[in-house]
């Protein structure tokens, strides 16, 4: 079997708060992690709520990276999807992990476009 790419769903608890509604930072955040992993950033797109909490995209030419926050609860869901093998998704989840404080975080791994060959 052979895979297109690879998806990392991250699940950030005991984020700062401060921090998950702060626009500016966190497409910061997405950036750098994006740039330090490897990938080319082609676009991006955020979004901030009222009363709180944001979602943004970073658009890479080997795919994206996606953030989804919860200030109230210090949660984030976060999104690294790479196709290649030029990219590294771990690096960036590294820094959001940092950049965010997580206290506690999980990782999960999907291989996407799985061929057989």
């Amino acid at each position: 079997m052979n895979a297109l790419g690879r998806q990392l769903l991250l699940e950030l608890k005991g984020c700062d708060k401060e921090v998950l509604n702060d626009i500016g930072f966190l497409r910061e955040a997405l950036l750098t992690a994006a740039s330090e992993a490897g990938a080319t950033v082609l676009g991006e797109s955020f979004h901030r709520f009222n009363p709180q909490g944001v979602s943004g995209v970073v658009i890479i030419a080997e795919s994206h990276l996606v953030i989804h926050t919860w200030p109230e609860y210090g949660y984030v869901a976060a999104d690294i999807f790479t196709c290649g093998n030029s990219v590294q998704p771990e690096r960036a989840a590294e820094i959001l992990i940092r950049k965010l404080d997580a206290k506690d975080h999980s990782i999960i791994e999907m291989q996407r476009g799985i061929l057989d060959t």
